[in-house]
C-alpha cells in the first residue's frame, strides 16, 4: 500500500495514515470490533489445544501487542527462568550430594530476591523493548553483567539478613550457573521468535518516521527493510531539494510528527549533506522523539558497531571503539586464557609425547614448527605448532594448504584433521602473545594481500589472536582462495570483535570440542 507523503509523493512501502493497518498498528485492539476480538479469542482457543507454543501463537498472530505486555512477558519469562534454575539446581545438588530431592525456604527466599534485583535492573535500562528482542547482538554480554549483580545482591541481602546461612552453599553456587545458562537459553529461544514475527509484520517495535529526499528514502526503504525490523512506518516526510522549498519541507514535517508523535524519527540524508542534517535535527529536536540519522551502507561509521558521541576534554567527537573489552574485560580474559592454558598444557603432556614419537616416526626432522605472524596492533610474533607438513614455509614464501597436498604427512593429516596441531599455541597463549578465543592469524604475504582485497580486514589486529575463534567454529576453516570465503571469515571475526564477552569465549570454546563444524574443511 502507498504512503502518501506530506508533500504528495507516493511510496510504495508506507502505510497510509487513516489505512486499517495503521489504525490497528497505532490503537492495537481498541480499533477493532468487539465481534472480531472474540473471533480471534476462539480461534486462538483453537491452536492453543490444536499444540502450538503458547508463546509463538502470541507472538505470531497478534499484531496488536503492545509494547508494554511485551515488556511484561519479557520480564515474566526472567523470573520464571531463575526460578526453575533456583528449583533444579537446588533439587539436583542436595540429590548428589545427601541422596534426598528437596529444597528449603530460604533458599528459596535468596533466588527470589536474585530474580527480582535482575528484572528491577532490567527494567532500569529498559533492556525489556520489544527492540532489544529483534536482535541477539549484546545480550549474552548484558544478561552477564546484570547477572552477576542480581547474584552478587542476593548473597549479600541473604547474608545480612541470615538466610543464606540456613541454605546449602553448594546449590547456591550451582544455582548461579544454572540460571545463567536457563537466561542465556530462554532469551535466545525469545529474540528467534520476535526476530520470526518481526519479519513477517507480526511484532511492531516501534512507530516510526522517516524524514529525507525522496530517492534516499526509497533506497531505505529496499535496502534496510524496516518492516522485518520491527519498525512500522507511521509516514514519510519528503524534502525537496530545491531553494525556498527545503525549509518549508522540514517546518511541515516537524508539524506532521508533533501530531503522529511517533517514538523514532529517521533522518534519510547523506552524510555528504550535512548543512541539511543539521537543519532537519535542529527542528526535529523539538519533538518528544528520538532522533536518527541513518548511516547509508557506503559510509564508513556503518561498518563499526557502536559508534557513540562522545567528548575529548571539551572536544565533541564521534567515538569508535577499538573493540567491545574494556579495561576490566581484558584483563578477565587474560587470567582465563593464562588458567586454561596453564591447566591444559598440564593435562595434555601425555599427548603431547605421543604426538612427538609419532612425529619423529613418521617423517624425521623438528617436531614443531614456528612461523611469523601478526599479533595485537599488528605485532610480529612466532607462532607455534606440531609440524604437520615436510616444508618450513616463512616469510613471503608461504603457499596455503590445499586438498591432497602432498607436502601434509600422514601423521600431520591426522593432526590438521583434529585440530591437534594447534594446540602448541598454548604457549603463545601463556607467553601473552595470543588468547584462546580470537581471530585466527594468517601468514604475514596473506594478510598483505587480504587487506588490500577486504575492508576493515586490519581491525582484526585490534585483539589478540587466537587458537580458535568464532569464524572457526561456524565452519569457515581451510583454505581462503577465493575472495567470499575470506570476506565470510573476516566478516565473522569483526562480529567476535565487536560482541565480545566471556560467555561468548566459554561457548566458542565448547564448540571447538564438540560441533562437527569446527573440523569441518580441514586439510
Amino acid at each position: 500500500m502507498a504512503t502518501q507523503t506530506e508533500t504528495g509523493a507516493d511510496l510504495p512501502a508506507a502505510e497510509s495514515l487513516q489505512s486499517p493497518a495503521f489504525l490497528s498498528h497505532s490503537f492495537g485492539l481498541r480499533a477493532a470490533p468487539l465481534l472480531a476480538r472474540i473471533d480471534a479469542g476462539a480461534r486462538a482457543f483453537h491452536q492453543w489445544f490444536g499444540g502450538d507454543f503458547w508463546l509463538h501463537r502470541l507472538l505470531e498472530n497478534n499484531r496488536a501487542l503492545t509494547r508494554t505486555s511485551f515488556s511484561c512477558v519479557a520480564g515474566l519469562l526472567d523470573v520464571a527462568a531463575i526460578l526453575f534454575a533456583a528449583i533444579f539446581a537446588s533439587t539436583g545438588y542436595n540429590f548428589m550430594a545427601h541422596g534426598w530431592t528437596g529444597f528449603s525456604e530460604s533458599s528459596m527466599q535468596v533466588c527470589l530476591s536474585a530474580a527480582i534485583v535482575f528484572v528491577v535492573a532490567n527494567i532500569g535500562r529498559h533492556s525489556y523493548a520489544i527492540s532489544d528482542y529483534v536482535d541477539l547482538s549484546g545480550h549474552a554480554q548484558r544478561t552477564f553483567a546484570l547477572w552477576n549483580m542480581a547474584f552478587l545482591s542476593s548473597a549479600t541481602l541473604g547474608f545480612m539478613t541470615k538466610t543464606i546461612e540456613e541454605s546449602s552453599r553448594g546449590a547456591f553456587l550451582a544455582f548461579y550457573f544454572v540460571a545463567l545458562l536457563a537466561l542465556y537459553a530462554e532469551r535466545a529461544a525469545l529474540v528467534l521468535l520476535t526476530k520470526h514475527s518481526a519479519q513477517s509484520g507480526g511484532v511492531l517495535a516501534t512507530r516510526v518516521m522517516l524524514v529525507g529526499f525522496a530517492r534516499d528514502i526509497e533506497n531505505f526503504m529496499r535496502l534496510r527493510e524496516p518492516a522485518k525490523q520491527g519498525m512500522d512506518i507511521v509516514t514519510t516526510a519528503i524534502l525537496r531539494d530545491e531553494d525556498g522549498l527545503l525549509d518549508a519541507d522540514i517546518a511541515k514535517a516537524t508539524a506532521h510528527a508533533r501530531s503522529l508523535a511517533p517514538d523514532d524519527i529517521i533522518v534519510v540524508v547523506p552524510w555528504a549533506r550535512a548543512p541539511v542534517i543539521d537543519r532537519c535535527v535542529l527542528k526535529l529536536a523539538l519533538i518528544p522523539a528520538s532522533i536518527h540519522i541513518h548511516l547509508e551502507p557506503e559510509c564508513a561509521l556503518n561498518r563499526i558497531v557502536g559508534p557513540k558521541v562522545s567528548n575529548i576534554g571539551a572536544i565533541p567527537s564521534f567515538r569508535l571503539k577499538g573493540s567491545s573489552m574494556n579495561t576490566a574485560d581484558i584483563v578477565i580474559k587474560q587470567l582465563c586464557d593464562i588458567a586454561i592454558a596453564a591447566i591444559s598444557l598440564v593435562a595434555l603432556t601425555p599427548l603431547f609425547v605421543l604426538v612427538a614419537v609419532a612425529i619423529k616416526l613418521d617423517s624425521g626432522g623438528p617436531v614443531l614448527f614456528f612461523q611469523t605472524r601478526h599479533g595485537f596492533n599488528m605485532k610480529e610474533f612466532r607462532i607455534a605448532k606440531f609440524r604437520s607438513m615436510t616444508t618450513m614455509e616463512d616469510g613471503g614464501d608461504v603457499k596455503q594448504a590445499t586438498t591432497q597436498d602432498a607436502r601434509v604427512t600422514r601423521v600431520g593429516a591426522w593432526l590438521r584433521q583434529f585440530n591437534v596441531d594447534e594446540l602448541p599455541q598454548l604457549l603463545n597463549v601463556l607467553r601473552g602473545e595470543m588468547s584462546l578465543v580470537g581471530p585466527r592469524p594468517h601468514a604475514l604475504v596473506h594478510d598483505e594481500m587480504f587487506e588490500s582485497e577486504v575492508v576493515l580486514y586490519a581491525r582484526r589486529y585490534n585483539v589478540k589472536p587466537g587458537i580458535t575463534g568464532w569464524a572457526q567454529v561456524n565452519g569457515l576453516r581451510g583454505p581462503t582462495n577465493t575472495s567470499d570465503k575470506i570476506n565470510r571469515r573476516v566478516q565473522h571475526d569483526l562480529y567476535y570483535i565487536n560482541n565480545w564477552s566471556l560467555p561468548l569465549d566459554m561457548w566458542i570454546l565448547l564448540l571447538t570440542i564438540f560441533s562437527k563444524k569446527a573440523y569441518r574443511n580441514a586439510l
